[in-house]
């Protein structure tokens, strides 16, 4: 079995979208035949890109939950029902403690996903931390910490929004 958890920026190009799921699909070929789990908090963008591809490789998903309330509070409106298709797939759901989705909830949300992992995909640019906490950048930072190894994914044209 091989556990691989994601980090990833939420607001891809519609353009990017294509180019990385083609590279996760790449990536996540390697680990087919591995008994793959993925672990993903199944957010909007790069996370449920790679929950979807993890279930197409035949893969299955562990989905933590920042906090109580984040299907309510944080997920989008256009996101909401693949939230819900990519929950319903999942083999295991942990929602976390936290009654409200904040900066708290997605560090030890964070902090769940990597404990799970033998390795970390990012779907990331490569910017450094913003100083927020939680994001990106933040994750593959603690993922190095804790010689967890990491697997960047930033095609040739992906790009953010904005």
């Amino acid at each position: 079995m091989t556990s691989l958890a994601v980090t990833g920026h939420m607001d891809l190009t519609e353009d990017s979208v294509p180019l990385i799921r083609e590279a996760l699909d790449g990536l996540l070929e390697r680990y087919a035949d591995s008994g793959l789990v993925g672990v993903s908090c199944i957010a909007q963008g790069a996370d449920s890109l790679f929950a979807e591809r993890v279930l197409a490789a035949g893969g299955r998903l562990v989905v933590v939950i920042p906090s109580q309330d984040y299907r309510r509070t944080t997920v989008p409106a256009g996101h909401a029902e693949t939230f819900d298709r990519l929950l319903a797939a999942a083999d295991e759901v942990r929602v976390m403690p936290s009654p409200t989705a904040n900066r708290q909830a997605y560090e030890a949300a964070n902090t769940v996903l990597l404990r799970r992992a033998e390795r970390l995909v990012a779907v990331w640019d490569g910017q450094p931390p913003t100083g927020k906490g939680g994001g990106t950048a933040d994750v593959v930072l603690q993922a190095e910490e804790a010689g967890i190894p990491v697997d960047v994914i930033w095609p040739a044209g992906a790009a953010r929004c904005g």
